[in-house]
């Protein structure tokens, strides 16, 4: 009897440990907060410009298309908008380096793509966040502007 017992608990302890780890909650941040922070003027720096949602820029000169980044960090241990943020500042850094290596100097019409799901907005991008893993989607594309 203690067997079936033991048995029985050990299962209902990892049905209800795979339920607590899966979870992943899909929220929406502010882009002005990452941006104003120092690590992100440090990380990102002026070289590239980004333009979210249908915010209005420069004449194109140049068109290199759409382009995606899916960045993931660790969220163990800290809240869903700090692992959100590094995972959001590791996106932008990805498509920073994708822009110099084309030879463009912006990314327009960013918006973020969270499991194949676009989300469009100047003000707010999505993350997905778990207990272990955050992450961050985005799309937008590679131009040159004046």
């Amino acid at each position: 009897m203690k067997k079936i017992i033991m048995v029985a608990t050990m299962l209902l302890l990892s049905f209800t440990s795979n339920l607590v780890l899966a979870r992943e909650d899909v929220s929406e941040f502010s882009i002005e907060n990452v941006m104003s922070l120092e690590q992100a003027k440090q990380k990102i720096g002026t070289e590239v410009r980004f333009y979210f949602g249908n915010q209005k820029h420069g004449k194109i000169l140049k068109n290199w298309g759409e382009v995606s980044t899916n960045k993931k960090t660790n969220a163990f241990t800290k809240s869903d908008e700090e692992a959100c943020t590094q995972a959001f500042l590791s996106a932008l850094i990805t498509l920073k380096k994708r822009v110099i290596k084309e030879g463009g100097n912006a990314v327009i019409k960013i918006k973020s793509n969270y499991k194949s799901n676009e989300f469009n907005s100047a003000t707010s991008y999505q993350c997905g966040a778990g207990n272990v893993l955050a992450g961050v989607a985005l799309k937008g594309t590679i131009v040159k502007l004046p």
